[in-house]
């Protein structure tokens, strides 16, 4: 068996792996762009294969691929090639969709790619030779039908970031969430003391404190669903330029209806397919929605990191679960190694914003953005790692975390800030004064206050519970 076979294009031979199933426009590109190594994720590799089933759907049904004429299949071979089409989108074929990230802007290599895998395995699940010169099923002329590069590589990317959120990232965040909803119920009676600016500040509890990153967690959902709203509209139909040339008028409109139908998300065709095909202004701000989402799990973990430290000489409010040796120098040392984790996949999808902000800005010239695989694949990345890193967190670190109840309350009578409700008794400039005096005396506020004689015992007792200073009071 010979190592290559030689295929044929507009451009002449090139010898292609034997065995493949793409064919001479997948092979050039291979050879043309040696950069990175990385492969199109997997993810839009699925989308592609989806996207080409729905444009299928829509020209079965609108006749296109059995009119009269040189391109008419029967319906034997429209079946197949569909068949196809669910193939690659199903994963099957994977390991066929060898180009770099880094190749054509618009995406063509990896549209051709597609193309021609479906082509050929169509071909081989009617019983035919793949290899043969005259090919029944065409990548260009049946796989491609009513379609260009330009709008359909977009489509797949909006579809692929779309169930991506959707199906990963969501239930991710959502776990997260109810976790977090969890301690703080469970941590309601805890009270701690406050701290802003990283100083004392007034008692709270503990579930409030939990609560609140619970509430940011909901926030991140709901901005979740926004990222995915914003790149609903689907640019399939506008084909090279946004007029729809060589397609069915209702085509767009059929395909964002298979799709939606297929993946429960609901697509429509682009309203403008001018816009459409040129911007990607949707996929930024879907990006943005993720480097927020980015933003506040630093945050929720940067503060766990924080409230677990110690254990001796740190906070230790909480205690976070043993996953590790911490030090190859300092036996027994235990680091918030799940913090740190998720902390740095934030950093990169912050990051990776700078890079969408940056090809939706100045990639766009005209009828078209020509930085659409780097921004297909750092989406799709950023959206992998926010939720690998979630739901790692969630497995690893929150799940196991325990209050300190000791650690809590031991630093509330110790505050300077316990002072704060005596303002309404004492006023503001005397409250600063003993808490002055109180930090200059090693002593506590309420010592202090029984020395001076300040306020009546029992008025005082009132004043000074720090649970009453964790709520409202009329």
């Amino acid at each position: 068996m010979t190592q290559f076979r030689v295929e044929r294009d507009s451009m002449g031979e090139v010898q292609v792996p034997a065995q493949a199933y793409y064919a001479s426009q997948t092979q050039r590109a291979v050879e043309n762009f040696p950069v990175s190594g990385w492969p199109l994720p997997p993810a839009l590799v699925h989308a592609l294969g989806l996207v080409k089933y729905a444009c299928g759907v829509a020209n079965r049904d609108l006749g296109k691929l059995t009119k009269t004429g040189k391109n008419k299949l029967n319906d034997e071979q429209v079946a197949a090639m569909l068949s196809a089409c669910r193939e690659v989108a199903a994963g099957k074929f994977d390991k066929e969709f060898p180009i770099d990230v880094f190749q054509t802007g618009s995406g063509t290599s990896s549209n051709m790619n597609t193309n021609e895998v479906i082509a050929n395995r169509a071909i081989e699940i009617l019983g035919g030779d793949r290899f043969a010169k005259d090919k029944p099923v065409h990548p260009n002329d049946h796989v491609n039908m009513g379609q260009s590069t330009n709008d359909i590589f977009p489509t797949a990317i909006h579809v692929s970031v779309a169930m991506q959120i959707k199906n990963d990232l969501i239930p991710a965040l959502q776990r997260f969430h109810d976790e977090l909803k969890k301690k703080a119920v469970e941590w309601d009676k805890i009270i701690k003391i406050g701290r802003t600016h990283l100083a004392d500040a007034t008692p709270l509890r503990l579930g409030q404190e939990i609560g609140g990153f619970a509430r940011q967690l909901e926030l991140s959902l709901e901005r979740a669903q926004a990222a995915i709203k914003a790149v609903l509209e689907l640019p399939a139909g506008g084909t090279a330029v946004g007029t729809g040339i060589n397609t069915h008028p209702e085509f767009g409109h059929r395909v964002a209806a298979e799709l939606a139908k297929e993946t429960g998300i609901p697509f429509i065709e682009a309203v403008n397919h001018f816009e459409g095909n040129a911007q990607r202004d949707g996929l930024v701000e879907c990006h943005g929605q993720l480097r927020t989402i980015a933003m506040t799990l630093f945050n929720v973990s940067n503060n766990i990191r924080w409230l677990g430290s110690g254990p001796r000489c740190g906070f230790y409010e909480i205690k976070l679960p043993d996953r590790q040796p911490g030090s190859s120098i300092m036996p027994g040392k235990v680091n918030p190694v799940m913090c740190e984790s998720m902390m740095q996949v934030a950093a990169r999808v912050m990051g990776n914003d700078q890079t969408i902000t940056f090809s939706g800005a100045t990639g766009g010239q005209f009828q078209l953005n020509i930085m659409m695989p780097v921004m297909g694949q750092t989406t799709l990345e950023s959206i992998a790692l926010l939720a690998g890193a979630t739901r790692a967190f969630v497995d690893f670190c929150a799940i196991e975390m325990e209050a300190n109840p000791e650690a809590c309350e031991a630093s509330v009578e110790k505050s300077l800030s316990m002072v704060t409700s005596l303002n309404p008794h004492i006023g503001y400039e005397k409250a600063a004064a003993i808490a002055k005096q109180a930090f200059k005396s090693n002593k506590t506020v309420r010592e202090l206050c029984r020395e001076e004689g300040i306020l009546p015992e029992t008025t005082l007792k009132e004043a000074l519970d720090p649970w009453s200073m964790t709520e409202p009071q009329a």
